[in-house]
């Protein structure tokens, strides 16, 4: 489904991506694992279409996307805090893409609730962000996230704000949901044990470059 290919990117003169190609099949979720300032967070947004390429391609099913804007690209991107609307409630989160995809209001009040089930947090629609847990917080983007049923999730360090227990928990819903609803997925992460809960594939990378899977 997605192809990336010797994707390079430059900062001043010097390569975040070196030459990088990866890809994900259909309904699989692919960990790139690797240190910090190791170009994994680059190679995100290169594909979320947030960062220009100096060179190489990002394909989906065979067509050159490299071009488009993120908005058409129809994937979803996930941070480490969630970047939630603070002054929305937990429902109007969920819904803002949907809204802004323009959904009628029937399919999006439908979508939102299913999503907090899935997500499990069934009642929390009028709440406000922040009256929530860090967990919780996730949560709810993850629900924003998948609500608009992405060609493609992308998942910078989801967790890495989290404490140990918490982290481990979610690691295992999030995988649970991503096989639940089938979404591909690539997760940026630095914790080995957090790749090997979620992902089907893992592959490492260094000062820009990916080496062997696993």
């Amino acid at each position: 489904m997605l192809a990336v290919s010797g994707a390079t990117v430059q900062f001043n003169g010097k390569a975040a991506l070196d030459g990088v190609d990866l890809s994900v099949r259909e309904r699989e979720v692919v960990a790139v694992l690797g240190p910090s300032g190791s170009g994994k967070s680059t190679l995100l947004r290169v594909i979320a279409g947030l960062e220009p390429l100096a060179q190489g391609t990002v394909s989906w099913n065979g067509t050159d996307i490299s071009g488009l804007p993120t908005h058409r690209r129809g994937f979803a991107l996930m941070f480490q805090d969630g970047q939630l609307f603070d002054h929305r409630s937990v429902a109007g989160n969920v819904a803002y893409a949907l809204r802004v995809r323009h959904a009628s209001r029937a399919e999006i009040g439908t979508r939102v609730e299913q999503m907090l089930e899935m997500v499990g947090l069934a009642g929390f629609g009028d709440r406000r962000p922040a009256t929530l847990s860090g967990g919780e917080r996730q949560r709810v983007a993850l629900a924003r996230s998948l609500a608009v049923r992405p060609r493609l999730l992308l998942l910078d360090e989801p967790l890495s704000a989290l404490d140990r227990a918490l982290r481990e928990r979610l690691a295992a819903d999030l995988r649970g949901l991503l096989t639940t609803t089938g979404t591909p997925a690539i997760l940026v992460t630095h914790d080995e044990a957090e790749a090997d809960v979620i992902a089907d594939r893992v592959v490492r990378m260094d000062h820009g470059r990916l080496g062997p899977s696993g």
